[in-house]
């Protein structure tokens, strides 16, 4: 079976930010999944450079794809620009929050 990025994305939906008790996908720090075959890269950023999490959130969405039928390599890479801000959350969590 093929993966896809909905298909990634909605794995990636498991992974939730330990802090701020969201989903990465939801929080708007997911930038980019590119499928390629079995290959998948996520392109994903942190709320601060120096987030106490990054580890285990990176690890966590290695392991959400990695679980995936159809998924042979994974690269989780984290980037920062562009930076993150609150923009960047899904509107509906963005007005919960009232940001």
């Amino acid at each position: 079976m093929a993966v896809d990025a909905d298909t990634v994305r909605d794995a990636l939906r498991t992974v939730v930010d330990p802090e701020l008790g969201f989903n990465i996908v939801d929080l708007g720090l997911v930038y980019t999944i590119d499928v390629n075959g079995g290959d998948v890269l996520v392109e994903m950023t942190l709320t601060s450079p120096g987030c106490p999490a990054a580890g285990q959130l990176v690890g966590q969405a290695d392991a959400a794809v990695r679980d995936l039928e159809g998924v042979d390599k994974v690269s989780v890479e984290l980037v920062w620009e562009p930076f993150w801000s609150p923009e960047r959350v899904d509107p509906k969590l963005r007005a919960y929050l009232g940001f």
